[in-house]
């Protein structure tokens, strides 16, 4: 048994971009060795440099995330810019543990799939993991996940429970000050939808969206492979849930990943960024689509 971390600097192509190909390289180098070393403190074993990311190895899960945790942390109290200038470095992690079969120097299994798959799915800031992991914390760490619910990760045939690592405690705390809490006044994070350059953004407590072929839905797409009421996206216990009533299904694609989470009159956690898919999958002749972000 092992506990395996990817992890995968935040819109790195834009970085290549604006600094050009020398420099960028050079910076994403520095970084990722410098994670490194971080890594290796806790007992981690680095497999793979991934160009703008890592992929370790643990003996242990509570290594995994704490590891993951001081460099979150690390890269949130003392920000590095690429070139330095523009927005800080993010980072989005996976943790997930099983059995790991060594070759050669490389690591190969499900706990190392499933790992890559949640780091896709990460926002930005976030590190994800299941509960087999959770089970094997300590209680002071369990308290420190909170659950997603279900989510369909690809090549699953059935959904695991995904659960996010506060790593900040002080945005989710409910300070109160004279009796009234303030949680209310903490900025909270919305969910943009855009369908053909028209944007709607659902924030907590809202209204459902709902996309659809009907001109009375709140999205309207005009194509025959959409249901009158396609999808609907509501708030709901604190997250954005995405729920297939289609017809012909709903195909969600999270962050970097290339293979999609399918709904059909099945229902998933929206998280970070990606694309939806309505009525066939993205690759198909002119595929209705819509994108979404979940912004702070």
């Amino acid at each position: 048994m092992a506990s395996v971390v990817f992890a995968d600097l935040v819109g790195s192509t834009g970085i290549f971009e604006r600094l050009g190909d020398e420099t960028a390289g050079h910076f994403v180098t520095q970084l990722t060795t410098a994670l490194a070393k971080i890594f290796e403190q806790h007992n981690g074993r680095v497999v793979k440099m991934l160009g703008d990311g890592l992929f370790v190895v643990f003996p242990q899960e509570v290594q995994a995330l704490t590891a993951c945790i001081a460099i979150q942390e690390r890269l949130n109290q003392k920000p590095v810019r690429p070139g330095g200038t523009g927005r800080p470095v993010q980072m989005q992690m996976g943790i997930e543990s099983g059995e790991v079969v060594e070759i050669q120097g490389d690591c190969y299994g499900d706990a190392v799939n499933t790992a890559a798959r949640l780091a896709d799915l990460a926002g930005a800031d976030q590190i994800l993991t299941t509960q087999r992991v959770r089970e094997a914390l300590p209680p002071t760490r369990q308290g420190q996940l909170r659950s997603l619910g279900p989510m369909y990760l690809r090549g699953k045939a059935e959904a695991a429970e995904v659960f996010r690592v506060e790593w900040q405690p002080e945005r989710d705390a409910e300070a109160t000050v004279m009796g009234m809490s303030m949680l209310d006044t903490a900025p909270e994070a919305h969910l943009q939808v855009n369908v053909g350059g028209s944007m709607l953004t659902l924030r907590p407590r809202g209204e459902p969206i709902t996309l659809g072929r009907s001109a009375t839905a709140d999205l309207t797409i005009n194509d025959v492979r959409v249901s009158r009421l396609h999808a609907t996206i509501e708030w709901r216990g604190g997250n954005y849930v995405l729920s297939d009533g289609s017809s012909f299904g709903t195909w969600v694609y999270f962050g970097n990943q290339t293979e999609p989470v399918v709904l059909r009159r099945t229902e998933c956690y929206l998280v970070g960024q990606g694309q939806i898919a309505l009525g066939c999958d993205r690759n198909s002749e002119a595929a209705p689509m819509a994108s979404f972000a979940v912004v702070t």
